[in-house]
């Protein structure tokens, strides 16, 4: 039981003393970053099933 109070001590210590949090500024800065990326990312992904499906109409079509 001592080894598990020791441990939620030295974690809060830990968390309270030597963890560097992010800044607002720089938690919304990564944020536009992430959401930006993310929607790049979709677009890509949208593009080139677009691009599969009319390709796999085309076969289709050329078989039917």
């Amino acid at each position: 039981m001592n080894s598990i109070i020791t441990y939620c001590k030295e974690s809060y210590d830990e968390l309270v003393h030597k963890v560097t949090w992010p800044t607002s500024k720089e938690l919304t800065s990564q944020a536009v970053l992430v959401l930006s990326a993310s929607i790049i990312i979709a677009l890509l992904v949208f593009l080139v099933d677009t691009a599969f499906e009319e390709l796999m109409k085309l076969v289709y079509s050329l078989f039917n």
